[in-house]
């Protein structure tokens, strides 16, 4: 398969695409790369697309270690290459066991999860698979996380599954040197 949306040369782009690049590059993410190569197309909605994702990936209510976790089974949901090879070693980083993130990878539900974390997957796993939330489901993420955290955990699964739509359809190239994949 081919990239359908990879990089535009800088001379082509319009002043408002140098923009929204360099607002990306400012940022913490610190270039311009994956979903924000193709959503470059559309300045305006990737700069709010970013801002987003700013807010939920560094600052969510629910920390970065579960938000991490959440990306996974999102990107697990969507066979997101790109997303699961960015995500699955910082995750890993943040304190998410690699039995966990092997468990994820293969569609399973990882055993020796600690109590938040298994909170987070279950809601996430729920919330893709049914598009609803049960009550206990939802009662226990309420608990952990109050109502902010439950916003910002249903944020985070559909800010991801955004991000895995635009880079599933450009067709996103895994950046090379990225050794976690997904089994097909």
């Amino acid at each position: 398969m081919t990239d359908r949306l990879g990089p535009i040369p800088l001379a082509d782009m319009s002043a408002a695409q140098r923009a929204a690049a360099q607002e990306i590059i400012d940022g913490p993410r610190g270039a311009v790369y994956g979903p924000f190569v193709p959503l470059l197309r559309s300045p305006e909605l990737m700069g709010l697309a970013q801002r987003m994702g700013e807010y939920l990936r560094y600052r969510s209510a629910v920390g970065i270690r579960l938000s991490e976790l959440a990306i996974l089974v999102t990107a697990r949901q969507w066979d997101q290459q790109v997303e699961w090879a960015i995500h699955a070693p910082i995750a890993e980083k943040v304190g998410i066991p690699p039995g966990v993130i092997a468990a994820i990878a293969q569609r399973q539900r990882p055993g020796g999860m600690l109590v938040d974390e298994a909170v987070v997957h279950d809601f996430c796993v729920e919330l893709h698979e049914t598009k609803a939330v049960s009550d206990a489901v939802y009662a226990d993420a309420l608990a952990l996380f109050g109502e902010q955290g439950v916003v910002d955990l249903m944020g985070i699964c559909g800010y991801y599954t955004f991000l895995a739509m635009v880079m599933n359809t450009a067709r996103t190239a895994v950046p090379t040197g990225k050794e976690w994949v997904l089994p097909e």
